[in-house]
């Protein structure tokens, strides 16, 4: 079973290929992902490698982690495995249940309230409840 690491941080030209190369370095590279824009096709400056073992993401994460690569600091912690397709968030103390859209669903930050996201379509026209 693979290991999936997050990396962040990464430089808008940094490719797959000098990913995958960079932390073969550090053990056994299954994948190497940067991940793009699907628009624009240019990188967001982050990606995923799946390293062989847990042993060698554990050292991967080590020896990357605030390293500059590409002129930029790395960011690299084991990625969460909830399947959710996303990092971890708190609900904010509400319940998980209904399907309310957040700003983190809507593709915005996390640290836009439900009034800011509101105050802010307002500015388009008229919201319904």
């Amino acid at each position: 079973m693979a290991h999936k690491l997050f990396i962040g941080g990464l430089s808008f030209s940094t490719s797959e290929e000098r990913l995958r190369e960079l932390f073969a370095t550090a053990g056994g590279v299954e994948t190497a992902a940067v991940v793009t824009d699907r628009d624009t096709g240019r990188s967001r400056g982050f990606g995923f490698v799946e390293m062989a073992t847990a042993e060698e993401a554990d050292a991967a994460a080590k020896k990357f982690n605030g390293q500059i690569v590409d002129g930029r600091t790395l960011k690299v912690e084991v990625a969460n495995s909830s399947g959710s397709g996303g990092r971890a968030r708190s609900s904010g103390g509400r319940g998980s249940g209904g399907s309310r859209p957040t700003p983190a669903y809507l593709g915005l930050s996390t640290r836009y309230s439900m009034r800011r996201l509101r105050k802010r379509l307002l500015h388009y026209g008229h919201l319904e409840k």
